[in-house]
């Protein structure tokens, strides 16, 4: 698992720092250092853990999620999924708070949800031990929306063994259109 921990600075413990009759700890590690990992860790996963709950992943895949989470950049727009699957995956997102200065929602939002879902549809397709890359992804807007909530429906085009593509279709709550989005992902393999 990957976390944000840094070690203090290299070097054993003086006796005033450890005490008498501490044990040496290992060099460039704190005590806070060596008894933080798992700590760290399992803080990280209940955030993780809670965040997955909050968007709507379903908990078959928490699992699969639960080392990294959804992303900062997910919770920050408040996407919630609703379907999840390589060939479909489903989303929705607030105008409210996601808008660019016209008050209208952000092209770059649009943009993100439909990264977003294009992207987990394809972890999901390459599968354990490896993992998808975003290579290409481009965009058309059809109209503007300045409240309430879009959809993004995500659906497979092609689902290869080292490379996916998804149509992203975003609409507003009255199920018209808003932009059409296209990603492509490479498949690779983790090397864990």
């Amino acid at each position: 698992m990957m976390d944000n921990f840094t070690p203090g600075p290299a070097g054993e413990a003086s006796p005033t720092e450890a005490g008498p009759t501490a044990e040496p700890r290992p060099a460039g590690k704190t005590p806070a250092a060596v008894e933080a990992p798992a700590a760290v860790e399992a803080t990280a996963e209940a955030q993780f853990r809670e965040e997955l709950f909050a968007a709507g992943v379903p908990e078959h895949l928490h699992g699969w999620l639960a080392d990294y989470g959804i992303g900062a950049l997910v919770v920050k727009m408040g996407i919630r999924f609703l379907e999840m699957s390589p060939e479909r995956c489903v989303a929705t997102m607030p105008v409210e708070g996601n808008t660019q200065v016209a008050g209208i929602l952000h092209g770059g939002a649009h943009v993100v949800l439909a990264e977003t879902l294009g992207s987990f549809a394809a972890g999901m397709h390459a599968g354990p031990g490896r993992q998808a890359l975003g290579i290409e992804v481009g965009a058309t807007h059809h109209r503007a929306v300045s409240a309430g909530t879009v959809t993004g429906t995500c659906t497979a085009i092609h689902l290869g063994r080292t490379v996916t593509t998804h149509e992203i279709v975003m609409t507003d709550e009255q199920g018209r259109r808003l932009s059409t989005a296209r990603i492509t992902n490479l498949i690779r393999d983790t090397g864990r």
